[in-house]
């Protein structure tokens, strides 16, 4: 459904972003051919005078500006516009990322999948900087688990975005660390400065290809 109402979306835009380029070149074409036609034809007796050739120069380079910027417009829809309307979708749903999600009010779910050899896993818990704040141990085996945001004294942390690790351990030696995907709920979709991105509860924000699954929101 997504991926129809992207195309949908797509293909609506190039057409009109090509209707309007050629519309708007159309135009600047004829502003400078009837310019030229003008200065080419004068009397050489009684030329322009110069304020007046002035006044069309400006609306000339104002022509010129005009076209540029929709041209950049048309660009910038073409872009973002289908993938825009994909997210569309994805508001209002639970999404997995590695990128750091807010902590709030409710503990957050995270997708544990540490090495099968491992007979020990830890959990390492990092603020927005990447400051380590809490490592424990929650055991082998595979699956969701619910994070409390707890230390090592049983205090909640505060609230703020974290991200999250494991180490796989097997007689004491690390097998493999790797970063634990994380269930926030998406609110919004816009374009930033790296493109396309999706915008959780609480302000962490993440692109498109750093959400690895989707669920319906509890």
């Amino acid at each position: 459904m997504i991926q129809a109402i992207g195309t949908s979306s797509s293909a609506a835009v190039t057409s009109t972003g090509t209707a309007t380029s050629a519309a708007g070149a159309a135009d600047f074409d004829t502003f400078l051919h009837m310019l030229t036609a003008q200065l080419k034809n004068q009397d050489p007796l009684n030329p322009m005078e110069g304020t007046e050739f002035a006044v069309q120069l400006a609306t000339f380079s104002g022509v010129e500006q005009q076209t540029r910027t929709n041209q950049l417009l048309e660009q910038m829809v073409s872009q973002s516009g289908a993938g825009l309307g994909q997210l569309a979708e994805w508001i209002g749903k639970e999404a997995r990322t590695t990128q750091p999600i807010w902590f709030g009010d409710t503990p957050l779910t995270l997708d544990i999948a540490p090495d099968p050899a491992a007979d020990s896993v830890q959990l390492i818990a990092r603020d927005r900087t990447g400051r380590e704040l809490t490592r424990e141990e929650i055991g082998p085996g595979a699956g969701q688990i619910e994070w409390y945001g707890k230390d090592g004294t049983g205090e909640r942390l505060p609230e703020g975005q974290y991200s999250f690790e494991i180490l796989s351990i097997r007689n004491g030696q690390t097998l493999r660390h790797d970063q634990v995907g994380a269930y926030g709920r998406i609110v919004e979709a816009q374009l930033g400065n790296s493109g396309t991105e999706v915008i959780f509860e609480g302000g962490s924000t993440a692109r498109p290809d750093d959400i690895t699954a989707l669920r319906d929101g509890g």
